[in-house]
């Protein structure tokens, strides 16, 4: 079976897991996802099955949007309630001081990823690291933030929206909010995934490919036999003949190709629509 489609991962499992529960689901062994989700958070997850896991990469997937709640005065290592260690008591703020700071997030932001992270250190994930109580230093990254919107406040609980860019982390959002208000630690007690681009949840039903892809299509004016039986593609040929990946509709299936230096190579021979 050839099918992509988002999924809804539930809270406390690992993104691993529930795609065993899915292949199990739909009786299909060979399946992946993109933009892993840890067990604290819940959301959409993009599934692939068959030869549509192979389009990831070429799929119109950010900015991505979440839904997170955080909890002020909270002091966590891994920034959520997975680690606990105390609880600060304080004031409540106004909720048009809680508008300002969540809104003053918008635009590029440099700061630290949470400790507890994939990101890479000397070949270790930083999560491993964190957990065998090994020092270490993250470099700062750079995010964009398109938009923020609070949702609610619930003293001493904040509720916000966040559409951000690739990689951004929204546990480190939490902590520059509570830095912001002035508190010293900030963990977030919920977070979701609520899109990946233009991928919502939608009771799993299957995405048009030709739909879903973040590249240009092009258009094949030579003999229709060369694409059917994956023959070498003349330049001259294509429609489009600048550099840069693109694809073809080929009827029931489609093809990926990449133009570099005049010469056209496929990057995905077929990949049938179902």
């Amino acid at each position: 079976m050839n099918r992509l489609f988002v999924a809804y991962k539930p809270t406390g499992i690992s993104s691993n897991f529930f795609l065993s529960q899915l292949k199990r689901k739909y009786n299909n062994k060979k399946a992946g996802f993109s933009g892993t989700l840890d067990p604290f958070a819940k959301g959409v997850l993009l599934i692939g099955f068959g030869s549509h896991t192979k389009l990831f990469r070429f799929l119109d997937k950010t900015p991505k949007s979440y839904r997170a709640t955080l909890w002020l005065g909270a002091a966590s290592d891994s920034l959520d309630t997975e680690m606990i260690e105390n609880v600060e008591i304080f004031k409540e703020f106004s909720k048009e001081k809680i508008q300002e700071v969540v809104k003053s997030l918008e635009g590029e932001l440099e700061y630290e990823p949470p400790i507890f992270s994939a990101k890479r250190i000397n070949g270790q994930r930083a999560y491993d690291l964190a957990r065998a109580g090994k020092e270490f230093t993250l470099n700062k990254i750079n995010s964009n933030v398109y938009e923020t919107k609070l949702v609610s406040y619930c003293h001493p609980f904040v509720t916000f929206e966040a559409t951000v860019s690739e990689g951004t982390y929204i546990r480190s959002l939490g902590r520059i909010i509570a830095h912001k208000l002035g508190v010293e630690h900030g963990s977030l007690s919920a977070l979701e995934r609520l899109c990946e681009g233009q991928f919502g949840f939608d009771d799993e039903k299957a995405l048009d490919i030709k739909k879903s892809l973040n590249i240009p299509m092009n258009f094949y004016l030579g003999d229709r036999d060369n694409l059917k039986y994956g023959r070498v593609l003349a330049l001259e040929d294509l429609e489009i003949q600048k550099d840069g990946y693109y694809w073809l509709d080929n009827g029931d299936n489609i093809s990926i190709i990449n133009i570099e230096n005049k010469t056209v190579k496929y990057e995905l021979g077929k990949v049938y629509t179902c």
